[in-house]
């Protein structure tokens, strides 16, 4: 007998300014397309999650850490810091209004409408890479999670962010002490070193199993001071 399984079913489609991004649902899940590209669902959030414990656990016991989050993606970053009383004020940059608009009076509400209730949260209409370059403001952690890793973006113009200038400038945003955590589909060696020579500290990867192939990892960086 042959299985029959569920079609993906289309919730909103929507040309942002950096092309096209589609909402889906997908029996239970929700899943977020940009282009063409699969970029996360609701089915997990295990390695969303250990980007911001991983992060808080590498900092120097400091009392209300403030956090950059680069990436709202379907929530789940979020949602966990704002359950989090230990953090200070939790900064959002997402460049897709759509994604922005879906969590405030859309299907992903389901997943973050506590957390964007949270006083300490902010969400930023802006493009990740401008920002870092371009804001005055500074963080004791940033936990990135915009590409599929530093070796497959989304965009081209992502690939600058995990250049030496790029890391550089997520330097520059991080106090003396801070933290920079990297998600990726993959565990990246190369990455590693890049974060090396651009001078953070304490580099190491965190790994997440998954069902099928290689393991999500969460790579992180220490600001030296």
């Amino acid at each position: 007998m042959t299985a029959v399984y569920d079609s993906p079913v289309v919730l909103d489609r929507r040309d942002g300014p950096y092309g096209e991004v589609v909402l889906r649902r997908h029996g239970a899940l929700l899943q977020i397309i940009a282009n063409g590209c699969f970029l996360m669902d609701t089915s997990d959030g295990r390695s969303e999650r250990l980007l911001v414990d991983a992060a808080r656990a590498a900092l120097d016991g400091r009392p209300a850490p403030e956090v950059l989050i680069g990436g709202l993606g379907v929530g789940f970053s979020l949602a966990h810091a704002a359950a989090e009383p230990g953090w200070g004020r939790i900064t959002v940059v997402e460049r897709e209004p759509a994604v922005i608009g879906w969590h405030r009076d859309g299907p992903l509400a389901e997943m973050s409408a506590d957390a964007l209730a949270d006083p300490r949260t902010s969400i930023v209409e802006a493009d990740l890479v401008t920002y870092v370059n371009e804001t005055s403001d500074t963080f004791d952690a940033l936990c990135l999670d915009i590409d599929n890793g530093p070796g497959w973006t989304v965009t081209e113009d992502n690939d600058s962010l995990y250049s030496p200038a790029g890391l550089a400038a997520c330097a520059r945003v991080l106090r003396p002490g801070g933290v920079l955590a990297v998600w990726s589909a993959e565990p990246s060696p190369e990455f590693e070193g890049s974060l090396r020579n651009a001078g953070f500290q304490q580099v190491r990867t965190e790994e997440v199993p998954v069902a099928r192939g290689v393991p999500d990892a969460v790579h992180l960086g220490v600001r030296p001071g």
